[in-house]
């Protein structure tokens, strides 16, 4: 790593100001993303600003039409929270199954959204659900939110203060790991709401994304065989040594009615 300065602030308008005064600013949250980046010298920032002290940024309430945690929540915590699991089980089921026992300790909802790797589990949950990323400075809809790969609607300077999520009829969420990252090689998150359904899927292209053709299959008959019965095209799709588009496609369905049969 090179020299950067190190700033641990204790409020979100205290680390607004820091990351806003660096010619180079960082956001670390949990560091599980950042940290190996820094390692191999993808990133060289002049200022990296802790989050980790930010208490008002942590936290699980049900409120209103359904949950809503705070950026610094870890994974650990949304999968343990009995609130969550009561409210979305789906979603603590997907916060269960991020990379492995030390990343879910360390790693935040906030650092994972606003990183938007095409592979990571969060967003799908973020777009699957129609959920509102509230910052500093404003609310964006998980629609408007993800842009494309590592992309986001977040400006510079901005930060994720907490995520609130809809209560759904029904939801369920399931993923194909890759067995030494176990990132998704693809996973789908699938939801019944009071607008209608809406199924997300990661880890298939570029970064996540609607798929309207689950969603009209499953709007008619929210089914496991529904979903089966849809041919997702492999137009756009990742293909690496993992698996080829095609392949990619064929798992969307597949875990599409996977995650329609354990909705709840």
């Amino acid at each position: 790593m090179h020299n950067f300065a190190f700033h641990r602030p204790t409020s979100v308008a205290d680390a607004a100001k820091a990351i806003g005064a660096a010619s180079d600013g960082k956001l670390i949250a949990g560091g599980q993303t950042l940290l190996p980046t820094l390692r191999q010298r993808l990133a060289q920032p002049s200022d990296m600003v802790d989050l980790t002290a930010v208490s008002e940024l942590k936290g699980i309430k049900v409120e209103g039409d359904g949950v809503t945690i705070g950026a610094m929540t870890t994974h650990s915590e949304v999968a343990n929270s009995a609130d969550v699991q009561k409210t979305i089980p789906a979603l603590a089921k997907l916060a269960s199954l991020i990379g492995d026992h030390q990343v879910r300790q360390r790693g935040t909802i906030g650092g994972s959204v606003a990183n938007n790797d095409p592979a990571a589990d969060y967003p799908a949950a973020v777009l699957g659900l129609g959920a509102t990323v509230k910052t500093n400075k404003r609310e964006i809809k998980a629609d408007d939110f993800f842009k494309g790969l590592f992309e986001t609607a977040l400006q510079d300077g901005e930060i994720i203060t907490s995520i609130h999520f809809p209560k759904p009829e029904k939801a369920g969420y399931d993923k194909f790991r890759q067995p030494a990252s176990r990132f998704a090689l693809v996973g789908v998150f699938v939801a019944k709401t009071k607008g209608g359904v809406r199924v997300a899927v990661t880890g298939a292209g570029p970064g996540v994304f609607r798929s309207k053709e689950l969603e009209a299959a499953l709007g008619g008959n929210f089914s496991a065989d529904a979903a089966k019965g849809v041919k997702v095209s492999a137009n756009g799709l990742n293909g690496d040594l993992h698996g080829s588009p095609e392949y990619r496609a064929a798992l969307v369905s597949t875990l599409a009615a996977r995650a329609t049969a354990g909705a709840s």
